[in-house]
Parts: C-alpha cells; sequence; structure tokens
C-alpha cells in the first residue's frame, strides 16, 4: 500500500509530550503541533506587521505542523535524554532524518517531493528555523504556565529553565508576544472573555 502517510500522521494523537512528569493535563503531539502551528503563524505576521519582514506565515504553519511528525515513528524522546550531550544530540537528529525519510516514502511517489521540504526542514532558511524555534519554546513555556497554575509543582524546574532558554533568543517577534500576549495565558476564562 502507498498511501499510509495520513494514517500515520493521525497517531500523532497518540505520541504524549512531558512522560516523564506527572501531568494535570495530558498533551500529546498532534496538539503541540497545532498550538505550534497557532504561534508560528501568529509570530510570523507580527514580524511581519511590525518589524518589517517578509514572512510565508501560512507556509511556515504548514512547516510547524510537520516539525515533529517524525515522532510518529521514534516517539517523543524526554528533553533530559535527547540533549544528554552533545553526541545524544547528533544521534537523536540522525533518526529523526530516517524517521522523516520512511515516513515520506508511505506517500504516493507524485507526492514526495512536495512533502520532502516539510518532513526534513529543508525549506526553511535560519531566520524562519529561529522563528518555529521560538513557537516551539513557547509551547513548552505555556504548558509550564498552565501546569504551575493548576498548582502543579512538578513543572517548576521546567518553567525556570526554559524561561532562561526564552531569554536567550533574540527575536523582535518573540519579544512583542512576552510583552503583549504571554500575560493573558494565565487568565481564566470568565477574566479572558471580560476583556472585550
Amino acid at each position: 500500500m502507498d498511501n499510509t502517510f495520513l494514517p500515520l500522521i493521525f497517531r500523532m494523537r497518540h505520541i504524549n509530550r512531558w512522560s516523564l512528569m506527572f501531568n494535570t493535563e495530558k498533551e500529546d503531539l498532534m496538539q503541540h503541533t497545532a498550538e505550534c502551528a497557532f504561534l508560528t503563524h501568529f509570530l510570523a505576521t507580527v514580524g511581519n506587521r511590525f518589524f518589517g519582514k517578509r514572512y510565508d506565515a501560512d507556509r511556515l504553519a504548514v512547516c510547524a505542523l510537520f516539525h515533529d511528525v517524525s515522532e510518529v515513528l521514534t516517539g517523543d524522546l524526554p528533553t533530559p535524554v535527547k540533549y544528554y550531550n552533545d553526541e545524544m544530540k547528533t544521534i537523536y537528529k540522525q533518526i529523526e532524518a530516517t524517521a522523516a525519510g520512511k515516513l515520506k516514502n508511505h506517500l504516493p511517489e507524485e507526492l514526495r517531493e512536495e512533502y520532502a521540504p516539510y518532513l526534513d526542514g529543508s525549506s526553511l532558511t535560519p531566520e524562519e528555523k529561529k522563528l518555529l524555534k521560538c513557537a516551539d519554546k513557547l509551547c513548552a513555556y505555556i504548558k509550564c504556565i498552565y501546569e504551575l497554575n493548576a498548582g502543579n509543582r512538578e513543572f517548576q524546574h521546567a518553567y525556570a529553565t526554559i524561561r532562561k532558554d526564552i531569554e536567550a533568543l533574540e527575536s523582535d517577534e518573540l519579544q512583542y508576544f512576552l510583552a503583549h500576549c504571554l500575560p493573558a495565558f494565565s487568565l481564566t476564562l470568565d477574566d479572558l472573555q471580560g476583556t472585550l
């Protein structure tokens, strides 16, 4: 069968993130990539509107949907393992690349060339990769905020570590988001509805 790509992609819903930690709310890979796509599109649009960038926000949102797709074959390796040392990072990058290649082979041959840049990230410029990384870090940071707001102290260390990572990223779009958007992620539904 040469068209098993989408059924594999839909299995992203079975890949749990934050697997080593107690979670008040489970997060799966499909949810993460959707959130990352929303954030990437928003950051790209902010970059275009306020900072004179020329991002293709729609294309970048699609890239964000696919940025962790190889995990349907590899699973989500916990961060402490994935980034244990440089050798481990290098090996895992190779594993991800191999998995992306295998996923591409689940497409009809006529579609493989079109999907390859989404699966391997090869079409992204360094600036676009940085923007997607900002969105990915924000997803993790927002998850920590939600967990801490629910009283889950398990995420205190992750929150502090990710905050340092975010502070180290130089990005106008990210700074805009931190100043104008991030505080609202701690509001209740009633507070959010009352802001109109």
